[in-house]
């Protein structure tokens, strides 16, 4: 059973996905939250903080939190499969690998994953989708060591990061990502439902165990009017770093 802070939490994510605060808008004082759901300022100052910590809302001391985002901005604060993410979000997940097949590691795929030229690879296409709707289209590249264990999981899966969790206790520790755009290519446009050269928001990243080996590395390519990105920075943590275009 959920402790009651993550039920409230819960409960204002649902509130700001409908709109019921916008973006820029105020939520209620703490003390008139504690009245309505009936618990101590404790309690409500909680499911705060866990919306504030997924970057829904700011966190200026001293002042009334103000909504940052809807439910669909995805932080970079932490961690987090798209499994994950959408699930704390209150969305629902789902996956479905379109294509999926070894090949030869290029060269790009020695870089990324430390491997030997030519070490043969799993390359998987996966559609991913929140609600059922398509918003996701992950290009991704899986070390040797670990492709049979990826290969073996059934292409619906909703979560990869968690089944591989289970079945083989990898944990997914560190991640860099690289944001730019791109412009919808004839597959894209048609598994998105997007019109082709439309814009889409591409993320690239590399993910590794706590020792540094490298898992996966991924071409990740978003709808725009599906997700946006958050990154919070304070003057003594800058987790964003800006660098030209490659």
């Amino acid at each position: 059973m959920a402790a009651r802070h993550e039920e409230i939490a819960d409960e204002l994510r649902r509130a700001i996905g409908r709109e019921e605060y916008a973006v820029g808008a105020r939520l209620p004082a703490e003390t008139d939250l504690a009245t309505r759901y009936g618990v101590s300022r404790g309690t409500v100052r909680q499911a705060v903080a866990a919306l504030t910590a997924e970057g829904l809302i700011g966190s200026r001391q001293g002042a009334r939190r103000v909504v940052l985002a809807s439910r669909r901005s995805q932080s970079f604060a932490e961690l987090r499969s798209f499994a994950q993410w959408a699930r704390a979000m209150g969305r629902e997940a789902s996956g479905h690998v379109v294509a999926q097949e070894y090949r030869p590691a290029t060269a790009e795929d020695t870089v990324h994953l430390q491997l030997p030229h030519g070490t043969t690879v799993l390359h998987v296409l996966r559609l991913r989708g929140l609600d059922g709707e398509p918003v996701l289209l992950e290009r991704t590249v899986y070390a040797d060591w670990i492709s049979p264990a990826v290969e073996s999981i059934e292409p619906d899966c909703p979560s990869v990061t968690q089944r591989l969790l289970d079945d083989t206790g990898l944990v997914f520790a560190y991640g860099e990502h690289v944001i730019d755009a791109v412009a919808a290519g004839a597959r894209d446009a048609e598994l998105l439902g997007v019109r082709r050269t439309s814009p889409l928001l591409r993320v690239r990243r590399v993910t590794t165990t706590r020792e540094g080996r490298p898992v996966e590395w991924s071409d990740d390519r978003y709808r725009p009017d599906a997700v946006s990105f958050s990154v919070h920075n304070s003057i003594g943590n800058n987790a964003l770093a800006r660098k030209t275009a490659e």
